[in-house]
């Protein structure tokens, strides 16, 4: 059986982002049939068909779609080689980093802090959601996932979750909301409103879960999907925030805001996500090594 011929691949890939034959064959400086030539050639060695015809749009088939897939992962994956080789041995490195959207930007900090001011490194910071981040690492666009819900692993996830670290969740208030003496969760929540994480966060459902037995009503005054904008409204006195100190780490050090109380078998995770490579950074394996979020670490709360 003929090997994959990658120049007919490179051909489909062009047309395939375009979206058009004409634009394409102009760019690349070739007739619109030569270039028909080359993705046929590619659809006779796969054996499918990976466009098709509607009106004038060019639409990928299934198998277009599974090509466009693959054929992506193999260009980056050439660019990552040979930047990676031309890094080795110069002055400056690129750590490119893929963090969860709704992160606490204070444990970002936190774990990049190792390589921040070196002048021989440059990080790369990029924000998203879990899916976006994992399709970022999977076309070798991020050395790295900084999230607190790890995909799930089977035999189609090449991917490997590290823990980094984990904190127990609070309520997290002004100190004008702390009540005189040792308030109990119950008696906090009874006296306040709460700003939450949305119901697809898994503080949010651990939350739901511990005042679920509650024979009173929580009251709600706000749900956000962002961890500063929790961190904001917390500060504005809008309610107590149900959130890990590292979050609001300055203000709890300053005294603009306290922690009444943990919230009990309530912790959020935080894991480093990475998939094997052939050329793996290697400004990542020192990150790793430091676990930026010892449970203990008292400069964290």
């Amino acid at each position: 059986m003929a090997d994959l011929n990658y120049n007919h691949l490179r051909y489909f890939w062009a047309v395939a982002h375009d979206g058009n034959l004409t634009r394409t064959a102009a760019r690349l400086n070739l007739s619109q049939s030569a270039l028909s030539v080359q993705i046929r050639k590619l659809e006779d060695r796969l054996g499918f068909a990976l466009f098709e015809r509607r009106g004038r749009a060019l639409l990928l088939t299934e198998a277009g779609q599974i090509a466009l897939d693959h054929a992506d992962t193999i260009f980056a994956a050439g660019d990552d080689l040979v930047a990676t080789l031309r890094e080795t041995g110069a002055r400056r490195q690129v750590l490119r980093v893929g963090a969860q959207s709704t992160l606490s930007r204070n444990f970002q900090i936190a774990f990049l802090r190792p390589l921040l001011g070196r002048e021989d490194v440059e990080v790369v910071l990029r924000s998203g959601t879990v899916e976006e981040l994992l399709r970022g690492l999977d076309a070798l666009n991020h050395d790295v996932l900084l999230t607190n819900q790890p995909p799930l692993q089977d035999a189609g996830t090449p991917y490997r979750a590290q823990e980094l670290g984990a904190q127990q969740v609070s309520l997290i208030g002004t100190p004008a909301r702390a009540q005189a003496g040792e308030a109990s969760v119950e008696a906090h929540l009874r006296a306040h409103p709460v700003i939450l994480p949305l119901q697809s966060s898994l503080i949010r459902a651990g939350f739901d879960a511990l005042t679920a037995g509650y024979d009173f009503p929580i009251r709600i005054a706000a749900e956000v999907d962002d961890m500063a904008l929790l961190r904001l409204l917390a500060r504005e006195d809008l309610g107590l925030a149900v959130l890990p100190p590292i979050v609001v780490r300055d203000e709890l050090q300053s005294g603009e805001l306290v922690e009444l109380a943990p919230l009990p078998a309530l912790r959020e995770t935080f894991f480093a996500v990475t998939r094997p490579r052939r050329f793996p950074n290697p400004l990542l394996a020192d990150l790793l090594a430091a676990r930026p979020l010892p449970e203990a670490d008292p400069a964290l709360r």
